[in-house]
């Protein structure tokens, strides 16, 4: 029955002590919670990372069994328009606390509020400082107005590093009993870039297929297995030029992947190359200069074939 939920829901940490890393922060709102009262906040940082996470968290640190009726998630993406702000923030705003002596409103994905939406959001902060108190979170703190980020207590969360992600990642798999060998979990970690949400899902749909396995997890993720890239980068430099082809074709055919992934995986090959420092720029170059003529709606095929050309003029 444990397929059935979300894992990133049924795993995601209930207090701030179950938080993955960002201590510089989760420490001293731990602080704020012993006080019972906070600021208003704003959290910046990569995608899952655990934003929505800490704010939850917070919520549940303050206001115990009432954490529902004293917070409300709003996802700024979803509604950018200012009538948002007008209408259903105003509205919680104005709302009596339950059992505390202000609510807190999270508005998620805030950098996505059009600027006339984030001026009337500044209005509405300085109108109910007294009962309430907002916590926002964004990728891109330059696009929040100076306005906002001036009445708020700006934290920036750190990307996950590796063991970081393996930690909550064995969490799930012993609590859901999996099996998992080290280059899946490997793989999982290289995939996601340090996202928690990305490794997790990863996680669970890989357990779909049985054992959790570097093969099990590139094929749920539709992504060049690194060593296939790699064999088709050789068969150029080496001057099999066929070959090369051969496997490109396969790839994009037979695997089905797109030609973003597998520049994107052939850029990470060139970084490891044995070969002169030299040739590596060029050849980071030229990956770059292809990998933009596909983003221009070049053929995949095409153009993929013509980068492996310059592969093959770079001999080892």
């Amino acid at each position: 029955m444990g397929n059935i939920e979300v894992w990133t829901e049924k795993y995601r940490p209930k207090s701030l002590d179950d938080v993955i890393n960002q201590r510089h922060v989760v420490d001293r709102l731990k602080a704020w919670v012993k006080q019972g009262n906070i600021p208003n906040m704003l959290f910046a940082g990569p995608a899952g990372v655990g934003k929505t996470t800490i704010a939850l968290a917070l919520a549940r640190g303050l206001y115990g069994e009432h954490w529902k009726q004293n917070f409300q998630e709003t996802n700024a993406s979803d509604e950018r328009g200012i009538n948002v702000v007008r209408g259903r923030i105003k509205d919680f705003a104005k709302m009596k606390p339950l059992g505390a002596d202000f609510k807190i409103i999270f508005l998620d994905e805030s950098d996505s509020l059009t600027p006339e939406a984030q001026q009337a959001l500044r209005r509405t902060i300085e109108s109910f400082s007294g009962v309430c108190r907002f916590i926002l979170s964004c990728n891109y703190s330059s696009r929040i107005i100076e306005p906002i980020q001036s009445r708020c207590a700006v934290f920036r969360l750190r990307g996950l590093g590796e063991n970081d992600v393996k930690t909550y990642l064995s969490r799930i798999i012993s609590g859901e009993k999996l099996k998992a060998d080290t280059d899946g979990i490997n793989a999982i970690y290289e995939i996601s870039g340090g996202d928690l949400r990305k490794s997790t899902n990863l996680l669970q749909a890989s357990s779909a297929l049985g054992k959790i396995t570097s093969k099990s997890v590139y094929e749920v993720a539709a992504r060049a297995e690194p060593r296939d890239v790699e064999e088709m980068i050789n068969m150029a430099l080496g001057g099999k030029f066929k070959d090369a082809r051969d496997k490109l074709q396969n790839l994009l055919i037979n695997q089905g992947l797109s030609g973003e992934d597998i520049i994107r995986e052939m850029h990470r090959q060139v970084l490891n190359l044995d070969i002169a420092e030299e040739k590596r720029l060029k050849l980071i170059e030229k990956v770059g200069e292809f990998e933009f003529r596909l983003n221009q709606g070049g053929s995949e095929d095409i153009q993929l074939v013509a980068l492996l050309t310059h592969f093959l003029s770079i001999k080892k």
